[in-house]
This record gives C-alpha cells, structure tokens and sequence, in this order.
C-alpha cells in the first residue's frame, strides 16, 4: 500500500507522473479513491484483555471480520465511528470464511444488500442495494459503464476487501447510481513476507489452483512485491455453461523516502463461460405447468454457439507525497482493456409474459431469441487530490481538493434474431437442432468523456464532526456520427455526527446523486438524467476495544427518471417520474473473547411500485466459532442464515419468502489450513426473482467447495 513518505526523489516521482499523457485532460481520466495511511484514531482509552484483531489502516489487511475505518465514504481513511453514513466492510477473512466464490456471494451477509437479485447469472455480479444497482469500483476507479455485455466479474481471491457505500454518493464520484458504490479494493504488497499456494475441489467438478505471494525485495524494505495468480477449470449447475479462469495479478510498492510512495498494479484475467441465466417464462419456474417444473439444469441454447468469454487487462498506480506534515498530493490512475465475446439463445418468455406463446397448449415447446455481442472498452482513469489538515482557532479541518477525469471507448458488433426465425426447442427434453446464428454488424462507436472537480471539508469541534462537500461536473458521451449527448451536474453532500466518548455516535446526513441515462424510448424520445436525493439518520457504536461495530440507520431516498421496462414494449425502457425509497438497516459485527465471530443484519425496504421488485424485508446472521479437539487447536466451525420476505414485480407473480443456510468447517495450522464450504447447504431450489415482463431467474443451487492452503 502506499505509505506516507518523503524526499527529493518524491518530486522526480511526482514529476515524472505529471508529465504524462495520462494526466493530460485530453486523454480524460476517472473516479478514484485516494488511499491514505494513517487513519484519525478514535479517543484513547483502555483496552480489555481481548486481543484486537483488526488493523488501523483502511488499505491494511484485517485479522477478522471487524474493520474500522474505510476509504469510500471520504476518499480518506476515516474511522466508521466517525463516518455520518452507512458504509458495510467485509475483509478478507470473511470473503475467505465464507466461501465467496465471486463478488454476489462476498455481499451475502453485508446490511442493504440483496446479492441475488437476479439469480444464478455467470455472465456478471449482480446485486441491489437499497432497491437500485449500485455503481461499482476496483481500487477507487470505476470498473466499467455499460452492463454484462462488457463486463469481466471480478475474482475474490484477490480482493484485500470489499466496502459498501450506500446511498447516493456523486459528490465524491461523479456520475453514479442512488444506490450508492461497492467499491473493492486489490490486494497490495505487504513488508512483511507471507506466501500461500492452494487447491479446491467442488461441486459441478471445480477443480481450482491459485497462490498469494507478497514481501519486500531489499532489506531496507523500499521495494515490495505481491503476486496473486489463479486458474480454475469448471462446470456450473446449468448444462454447457462453464466457469473457467485465468487470473494473474502482480504489484509492485517504491518507497524512496519516508514521505512517498509509489504502488504499481497490473491485472491480466480471462474467462470462459456462459450464460446459466436462461430467461424461463412464469409457468415452469413459479408457476404451474402441466409438465411439471423445469429442472434448473436445463439448457436452451445452443452448445456450439452460446458463450461469454471476457479478457481482463489493466495497468495503473497509487502514488502519495507528503509534501509537509499537514499536506499530501495522491493520484490514483489506471488503463484498462475489457473484451467480452457474447453470444445467447434465450428464451421467449416476453411474446406472452410469463407463458409459452410459441406452445400454449402443451407448453413444451419455447421460442428463442438470438442475441450476440461482440464488445470492446477502453477507459483510461485518474483521480488526483490535494489533502490538508489544519485548524481554524478551536475547528479542526481535514480538507480535501481534488479533480477526476475519465476517458472511455466503447466497440461493438452486435447479432440479433427473433423467435420467428429461430427453432423450436423442448424445455423439458432440451434436444439442440442445427442452428446458423446470424451475422455480426458493427454498431458506431462510443466515446464517453467525464470530468468533476470536487471540495470537501470534514470539520470537527470537540465531539461534533461536520461533513460537507459540493462538486461539479461535466459528462459527455457521443456516438460516431451523431451530436453528442452533455450532462452537467452539481452535486451536494453534507453530515453532522457527535461522537460521544463511550463510543456512540448518532448522526444525520443528507447526499445527491447523478447519472446520464443513454438511449431512447420507444418513441424516440432521449432519456434525461437519473436525479437521486437521500436524507439518512443514525445511530453507531464501536467497543473501547474495538471488536464490536453496530449501526443503525434510516433513511428516505427519493429518485427522478428511473430506467424502467416500457409496459407497452417488454424489450425497451422508458422513464418513471418520481419514485421514493424508504428503508431501516441494523448491522452488528463482533468478535467474543476472541472464539466467536457475529455478523447479524436486518433490512426494511420500502419500495416505490414502480420499481423493480425487492424483497420488503431481509435478515442474516453468520457466526464462527473456534475450538480445539483433544487438546488440538485450530479448529473452526461456522454457519450462516439468509432470509428473504416474499415480494413480487408490478403485476408479476408473487415470490415466495425464502430461507437459505450456509455452513463452514476448517482446521488451521502455522502452515496449513484445511476447509469445506457448502453454500445453500440444504439445496434448496428456489427462484430469486420474476420480472413483470415476463422471465423468471433461478437461484444458485447447492455448492460444496474443499480447500487446502499451504503457507510458508
């Protein structure tokens, strides 16, 4: 990570960076989060028996399942007690524990969360927080614009940790949903020297290797290393659709004085896979059919055609200079590629919502469109700041300036058929007639430019704590041969917390957010941007010695031109006008005399009808306790709980409550560390969600997952 250090070489460092294209504005840059090193302790005080297992540093790795400070909710390393907004943390550990196979199953048990909201979909992550999709970044920089067709999921193994910010959050990122941002954070090299390989063997034959190696490459500890390298071979739990990868990603840390620092990171990952989403109608998956229901193995594509691979490569650095002791520069920045190659027949299940047009008598037989995309982003991003803290007479300031640029190039062909054209397939005896898929056209290309300068001033004055920030921005976007599409945009957030010395503090904040829809409806008519205002309040409690975490909070959000499905053209969107979101969120995270691990939330969701369905009420708990057999320590067991209240989309179907258990056993040594996951332990077949257009989503099956990691 980058550590705060100095000296003359910082400047040649800072230099050389400024001097780069990069930074030009014409090759515009984007969203980041500055990492800084040296967190604002919370007020000394006397610590119980128990052993911390947590670390200061919001970059820092977490021993545990308890962080306390984070970088989302200011670009700063702020403590949680101190942040007046709702963020959720999950580290390493718990990513580890709990057998998170991608980013859906890392969110199972974090506050606001529905981490299945579409099901089982191996083409990206898909989630909701406080009933919208939330904007998702990788190391403070946005990983992509545009939805699956250009998306590459993320792989866990080499995340340091995931922090949920949630609501509106544009005045720190810009464009952005009203959900607010997930923002995951990469491993990154570390002094001290530590060295993992393992193997895992599962459910759907998952056969698995990776490693984790990280250290320093002198002994003065200026140059640190860390290489993350996995390659997984799979099936999924629908027929020829596979998960395989490749992932390597390496770092490098400079750290020339004890005032700069300089982390280089690099990530190259490639997939094969599918689609395990296969858009089944109403009748079949919750509904009754005379055929009974379809089995979620089932597969209507085509075996030689249907695909979605992505290749992952990018590029980009962390650097901080102290220019004194009261003022850093940072820069975040980064180069990436993406390119997704997708290709479906999917099921008809729009022609009749929920029914079997091409069938309706036997309802066997289904319709299939043809869809294929074959889809290319480049996107260079930055984000530089100033960061300054000073006083005022008795206020205390911890100010920070900075600006944002992105610069993005979006490349597509696309394939299209529908049902008309398209054979006929049994869904209850899938047999794959011959099939030519049709031609690829090429569709002009995209280019989207941001920028945004922000301000933002965290005052405090004894036990208040005031946050408030204002930013602007500016978003192009032009495809090739047309007149650009302009958005402009100011963006407030304010806070105010008192911290009460027994570690309680309640707080009241109020946030914005923007975002450029694109696109017309079915009239033609261009979409105007997602507007999203948010008033929060709270309660938060952290132990004197740090091991419990609680948060209490509620909030009201109201939203402007949310994309919604045309009721009148099942394929297209058009626009809501107002919409209100209302909700309360508990979460408690806590560490017992350093042998049980707690994590329990519980979410209320009151959601506007026009959007899109959300279970009104969820609730989870995940524990982990360790004990020794016979004298033998090491031992560990864990179990998860996930409850869903029934809920149901516009005038679709109602779908069900659901109730789901997760387990964990491990065996832990210096050196080896033995482990058996099993998600949805008692295979519960279950549908997540069904649309009022017309599909329903099946939830992921039973997945049981052996672990053996050697550390040396």
């Amino acid at each position: 990570m980058p550590h705060s250090l100095s000296g003359r070489p910082a400047a040649r460092a800072a230099a050389a960076l400024a001097s780069t294209g990069f930074l030009a504005a014409s090759l515009s840059c984007a969203p980041a989060i500055a990492q800084t090193a040296t967190s604002s302790p919370a007020a000394t005080q006397t610590l119980s028996p128990i052993t911390v297992r947590n670390s200061g540093g919001a970059l820092d790795p977490v021993e545990g399942y308890t962080a306390t400070s984070a970088l989302s909710a200011s670009k700063t390393d702020t403590p949680l007690i101190e942040t007046p907004q709702s963020v959720t943390v999950i580290t390493a550990d718990q990513i580890r524990d709990q057998g998170a196979q991608g980013l859906q199953d890392a969110l199972n048990y974090a506050a606001g969360v529905r981490s299945d909201a579409y099901g089982l979909d191996s083409r990206s992550d898909n989630f909701a927080v406080r009933g919208a999709t939330p904007t998702t970044y990788l190391d403070g920089l946005r990983t992509n614009y545009q939805y699956y067709t250009s998306t590459t999921r993320t792989e866990p193994y080499t995340l340091e940790r995931i922090e949920v910010l949630r609501g509106p959050s544009s005045m720190l990122y810009g464009q952005g949903s009203t959900a607010g941002v997930v923002n995951m954070v990469s491993k990154r090299p570390q002094a001290e020297t530590s060295r993992e390989v393992g193997i895992q063997y599962g459910s759907h034959n998952r056969r698995q290797i990776q490693a984790d190696l990280t250290g320093a490459l002198d002994e003065d500890g200026r140059w640190l290393y860390r290489v993350v390298a996995l390659g997984r071979k799979s099936d999924t739990m629908v027929d020829h659709v596979r998960d395989d990868r490749l992932v390597f990603a390496p770092s490098f840390t400079w750290q020339p004085s004890d005032r700069t620092s300089l982390t280089l990171m690099a990530l190259w990952q490639d997939d094969k896979s599918g689609s395990t989403a296969q858009f089944f109608p109403w009748e079949g998956t919750l509904l009754d059919n005379p055929n009974g229901q379809i089995d979620t193995r089932t597969f209507i594509g085509d075996p030689d055609w249907d695909r979605y691979d992505s290749s992952r490569r990018s590029i980009g650095w962390a650097f901080e200079h102290e220019l004194n002791d009261n003022w850093t520069v940072r820069q975040n920045a980064r180069w990436s590629y993406n390119h997704v190659d997708y290709r479906s027949l999917y099921g008809d299940s729009f022609s009749l919502p929920g029914g079997w047009a091409a069938d309706p008598i036997n309802k066997r037989l289904i319709g299939r469109y043809a869809w294929g995309s074959d889809t290319t982003v480049r996107m260079a991003q930055a984000d530089q700041h100033l960061h300054g803290k000073f006083d005022t007479g008795p206020l205390r300031h911890d100010l920070l300036i900075g600006a944002e640029f992105t610069h993005a190039k979006h490349e597509e062909s696309t394939a299209y058929e529908d049902p008309a054209t398209v054979p006929l397939i049994d869904a209850y005896n899938p047999v794959y007639p011959n099939y030519t898929p049709p031609a690829f056209f090429g569709s002009p290309t995209m280019r989207q430019r941001d920028m945004g300068v922000y301000i933002q001033d965290q005052m405090s004055l004894d036990n208040w704590i005031f946050v408030a920030g204002l930013r602007r921005d500016q978003s192009k976007n032009r495809v090739d041969g047309s007149a650009s599409h302009d958005s402009k945009a100011i963006s407030k957030r304010f806070g105010l917390l008192y911290a009460f010395p027994i570690g309680v503090s309640p707080y009241v904040s109020y946030s914005e957010s923007f975002t450029p829809e694109l696109g017309r409806d079915a009239a033609g008519n261009a979409f105007v941007p997602l507007r999203g205002k948010q008033w929060e309040a709270g309660l938060k409690y952290e132990s004197p010695d740090r091991s419990t975490l609680a948060n209490v909070s509620v909030y009201t959000l109201r939203e402007e031109n949310r994309l919604i499905a045309d009721p009148n053209n099942p394929l297209q969107n058009t626009q809501a006008g107002e919409t209100r979101n209302r909700g309360v969120e508990l979460e408690l995270k806590t560490s017992v005399a350093n042998d049980l691990d707690l994590i329990v939330n519980y979410n209320y969701l009151d959601v506007d009808d026009q959007l899109e369905g959300q279970p009104r009420h969820q609730a989870s708990a995940w524990g982990k306790y360790r004990f020794a057999l016979n004298d033998m320590p090491g031992f560990s067991v864990g179990a998860g709980v996930r409850w869903f209240s029934s809920f149901r989309d516009g005038s679709g179907p109602e779908v069900p409550s659901l109730t789901l258990v997760d387990a964990m056993l491990a065996y832990d040594t210096k050196h080896w560390r033995l482990a058996l996951n099993a998600n949805n332990l008692f295979d519960k077949v279950y549908v997540s969600t069904c649309l009022e257009r017309g599909d329903c989503w099946y939830g992921a099956r039973r997945s049981v997952v052996a672990s053996a990691t050697y550390k040396f």
